[in-house]
């Protein structure tokens, strides 16, 4: 008959084998190249995409709608509705988070309709059958589901592809292999592992198909970039972005090959100021770039005194209420970024 201390031995390691084996595997960190510093050129680029998270998913629904003549679709994570907000502090914290206000999904699509009737969109039916992949987790609690589901419907409403991914345990984050959390974490820098690859998910829906990532060295070159010279303003501290900018070119892109461009933009407190380049570097997008001929482009917001997390304006806090339209201050600073990148 074995010992008390020998049978609490054998259970522990047999416990621990059964943790061991439940548990995702954890990804290596990812290679990474330094950022060198530069200019962005001009490459030979075929499409335009966006992707973001958080206050980055509501800047990448506002690159959409209003410049869906050039951008192709988007990918969204951990966000709402297009005008979500309707430029007020109070409906961006109680409609399109906690959800304890309606989004009013149907007056944002009669919006949306209306102002490209001006111009300050783009026509609607640029969007029919553009390709949309939206995420939400089920620990998200920063973003409730129902607000993401307007998302969906908003896009839907318009002819839009969509594919929804909603049933990740995963919290207020960009999920990602390389991710430093558990699944379920919300907290800096917001890249959590669920042990999926989203990434080859997105990828495949907004380019109809992907290659397997580069899990080698990278062969790319991580450009780092000053944003002021495409600051409407010139100077992009003012508008509250940070200074600099990142681009990963592969070096199939640089030779001049066709490539896709795809507009990747961080959550609150998860930019360079905040986080360094740890959205940049495990995003898991520049793995993929080597392999599919895609030029990464990574704008930077900054914190600011009314904008203290660093988010994207996607409520106002500029003092604009253009933000989410041709003309808005970030919208067109992107945008002049994505010129600059694709002639």
């Amino acid at each position: 008959m074995p010992t008390p201390l020998k049978a609490a031995t054998t259970l522990a390691a047999t416990l621990l084998l059964i943790l061991t084996a439940a548990a995702p595997a954890r990804a290596a960190d990812p290679t990474t190249v330094p950022p060198v510093s530069g200019p962005l050129n001009t490459y030979n680029v075929s499409d335009v995409y966006v992707a973001g998270v958080s206050s980055g998913g509501y800047m990448a629904t506002q690159l959409h709608v209003a410049y869906s003549s050039r951008i192709r679709g988007a990918a969204v994570f951990a966000a709402g509705p297009y005008y979500c907000s309707q430029n007020t502090v109070a409906q961006a914290l109680s409609g399109c988070g906690d959800n304890r206000y309606s989004t009013n999904v149907s007056a944002l699509q009669a919006y949306t309709r209306t102002w490209a009737s001006y111009g300050w969109v783009d026509p609607v039916g640029n969007l029919s059958g553009d390709p949309v992949y939206v995420f939400h987790g089920g620990n998200d609690t920063t973003v409730k589901k129902s607000v993401t589901d307007d998302l969906v419907r908003y896009y839907q409403h318009f002819g839009a592809s969509v594919q929804y991914d909603s049933g990740s345990a995963a919290g207020h984050s960009w999920v990602t292999p390389y991710g430093t959390l558990g699944c379920a974490s919300t907290a800096p820098p917001y890249l959590s592992d669920c042990g999926a690859d989203p990434q080859n998910t997105l990828l495949r829906k907004l380019l109809g198909g992907v290659n397997a990532p580069n899990t080698a060295g990278l062969g790319g070159s991580l450009i780092r970039f000053s944003q002021n010279t495409f600051a409407v303003n010139g100077w992009a501290n003012g508008l509250s972005m940070d200074a600099n900018g990142f681009a990963y070119v592969p070096s199939a892109c640089a030779a001049g090959q066709s490539c896709h461009l795809l507009v990747a933009l961080h959550g609150c407190a998860q930019g360079v100021g905040a986080v360094g380049t740890a959205f940049v570097d495990r995003a898991n997008l520049n793995q993929y770039a080597d392999t599919n001929n895609l030029i990464v482009l990574y704008p930077q917001a900054g914190a600011s005194l009314s904008n203290p997390n660093g988010c994207w304006d996607w409520w106002g806090y500029l003092g604009a209420t253009n933000f989410p339209i041709k003309g808005g201050a970030q919208v067109e600073t992107i945008m002049n970024m994505v010129r600059r990148l694709d002639g």
